[in-house]
């Protein structure tokens, strides 16, 4: 699963996600993408579950390229701890998703192909998703 290697804090506030997506809402690498529709917490668990449904589905055909990294830890306590003495430890790691960014990308398979494994990967994610076809995309001729 994805997690940092290191990093300057253990511990990270809550933040925010209202608003758009200002950097990463245009394909940059791949031909198909989906794009988030809505703003949520995507944890390294739903990142690796979409992976697999889509590299299984393209038969490891083509390339996938993932634009979100869950570099922020989310904390809980245990189960009948009472209130107070502190904040709890790490638990997992997740990547806050505002509305317009870019989640996978694809590209060297057909747009058939490249729609249905988008598709199952998007199952895997508690978000309302987009399938995206890059502007100057020509469908191959045979």
């Amino acid at each position: 699963m994805l997690q940092p290697k290191r990093t300057k804090y253990r511990k990270s506030q809550k933040m925010k996600m209202k608003g758009n997506a200002k950097r990463g809402h245009e394909l940059a690498f791949g031909s198909f993408g989906i794009k988030a529709m809505e703003e949520a917490r995507i944890t390294a668990r739903q990142i690796e579950a979409a992976r697999v449904a889509l590299t299984r589905f393209m038969k490891r055909e083509g390339q996938v390229w993932i634009r979100i990294f869950p570099d922020r830890p989310v904390t809980s306590k245990p189960a009948e701890v009472r209130m107070g003495k502190g904040k709890g430890a790490p638990e997992y790691w997740m990547c806050p998703v505002k509305t317009g960014r870019i989640l996978f990308e694809a590209e060297g398979v057909p747009v058939e192909v490249a729609k249905e494994a988008l598709r199952l990967a998007a199952q895997k994610l508690p978000i309302n998703t987009k399938f995206i076809v890059r502007r100057d995309y020509e469908v191959p001729q045979a």
